[in-house]
């Protein structure tokens, strides 16, 4: 007899959404294996949140499926989900001024009842994300005192207290620098190695060619291609979907496929030698 396998931690089918008459996503699939991080890329205003919201169940999509471990995310209530899977948006507005601890420990609310407060445990696990996120020494400030990218490391921290399987993210890197770009990918894979599956949606390429498994690009809501990062990140497609030139090769280095784009002046360059 053959073992069954056990489903993937998220899998969408043949998902189809719109805002209005045209479609914003059209027919995309997208499977996430445990420990994996899934990229989805394209240029801007192909879909990309949009995904993202309908993987989460913030959105609902008007054909296809999105499945938790093999049930339909209708199947679970909203507090099931906060365990299951933490969302870190491309904008978090916060009204009141709320301390980064305070705002850290709202991702404990799906593990709290109704109106229990945090327990220690839960305090020992909002330090512990500051800590990894490395914004324990603003623990008491408050959150409208950050910068932007202060302030997107505190939001991630919430999301790791939540302790979900599951991470979206989208852009997760906005507004860092150079360091502390690399610093939350390097966390990110540290949580990988650790049994996290994560989606992450992102605009630097290079980035997705370093860190991420698999990837989904899209253009105009549909799939242009999925795959390893090497298999999808080339100068053909690249050129194609994102309608410029560019240079691609591969980084002596870590290996990874690494993408330039070319100025104005190259782009005719290059156009004049084609001719």
């Amino acid at each position: 007899m053959t073992a069954r396998s056990d489903p993937p931690p998220l899998e969408a089918h043949a998902l189809c959404f719109s805002y209005g008459r045209a479609p914003v996503i059209d027919a995309v699939s997208v499977t996430l294996g445990v420990g994996e991080m899934v990229g989805i890329i394209g240029p801007n205003g192909s879909g990309k949140s949009t995904l993202l919201r309908l993987l989460s169940g913030v959105l609902r999509p008007a054909a296809g499926a999105v499945r938790l471990h093999g049930r339909p995310l209708g199947d679970y209530t909203r507090r099931q989900l906060g365990r299951a899977i933490a969302v870190v948006p491309q904008d978090t507005v916060i009204e009141f001024p709320f301390s980064v601890t305070e705002v850290v420990l709202m991702g404990r609310s799906p593990h709290l009842g109704g109106f229990a407060f945090e327990g220690d445990r839960d305090v020992q696990v909002a330090r512990s994300a500051m800590q990894r996120t490395g914004v324990i020494e603003l623990a008491d400030r408050s959150i409208h005192e950050l910068s932007g990218g202060e302030r997107q490391r505190v939001v991630l921290a919430r999301a790791l207290a939540q302790e979900a399987p599951i991470l979206l993210l989208d852009e997760p890197a906005a507004f860092l620098d150079i360091r502390h770009e690399v610093e939350i990918y390097d966390l990110l894979r540290d949580l990988q190695r650790e049994g996290t599956s994560i989606v992450s949606v992102l605009h630097d390429l290079n980035l997705a060619a370093l860190y991420c498994d698999q990837l989904v690009l899209l253009k105009a809501g549909r799939v242009v291609r999925t795959g390893p990062p090497a298999e999808v990140i080339t100068y053909a497609t690249l050129t194609e979907v994102y309608e410029t030139e560019v240079y691609v090769d591969t980084n002596d280095i870590t290996g990874a496929v690494n993408v330039l784009p070319l100025s104005r002046e190259y782009r005719r360059a290059l156009q004049n030698r084609e001719r």
